[in-house]
């Protein structure tokens, strides 16, 4: 479902971005090109600051957000997703925050909420909630708190960035070919 917030803003989504049918996407949302959003998936932008203000949800080119996905920002706050990125299943993304390039957001399946991020770098995978630098991995189960914990964590391997452009990729696949099936549903 495609609708305004209170305020009156409506998604703006790239001819190429496939919505599930069951996905709600509601106010000042922007999907880009070749993103696909899957089976009850929301995506929400309609809490505004004191002022009426409202940052955008963005979410970049050839990302994908996967089944159940939540993401929503407080008080009017942007949330920024890079661009071949993927959300998945069930993950809670609850801004303001911003998630880099060729990232693997993988938050065991709901049990994890990513709140008030500042930046997630590009080409990192992690699944649980901290801020780091690109190229690292953070396990599940591990928390930074300062630079110097950062020697504990595991940078990105070959065998993982290779994880991550493969579900990217199939996710991509996944618009074109719901798009392609989009009069019957």
């Amino acid at each position: 479902m495609i609708r305004r917030n209170p305020r009156g803003d409506w998604p703006t989504i790239a001819e190429t971005a496939f919505i599930d049918p069951t996905a709600i996407i509601c106010g000042l949302v922007i999907i880009e090109e070749d993103v696909f959003v899957g089976p009850y998936a929301v995506i929400r932008a309609d809490e505004t600051d004191e002022n009426g203000g409202l940052q955008p949800i963005r979410i970049g080119g050839a990302t994908n957000i996967q089944d159940g996905v939540v993401i929503h920002s407080r008080s009017g706050e942007a949330v920024t997703i890079g661009r071949r990125t993927s959300i998945a299943h069930r993950s809670i993304i609850h801004g303001p925050c911003t998630i880099g390039d060729d990232v693997l957001c993988w938050l065991q399946l709901g049990r994890v909420q990513l709140h008030d991020w500042r930046r997630l770098g590009d080409t990192s995978q992690f699944s649980e909630g901290c801020y780091l630098p690109a190229g690292f991995h953070v396990p599940s189960t591990t928390t930074v708190h300062s630079d110097s914990d950062l020697a504990n964590i595991p940078q990105v391997t070959i065998d993982m960035t290779t994880f991550s452009e493969h579900v990217a990729r199939t996710n991509v696949g996944h618009a074109h070919d719901y798009r392609k099936l989009r009069n019957d549903f």
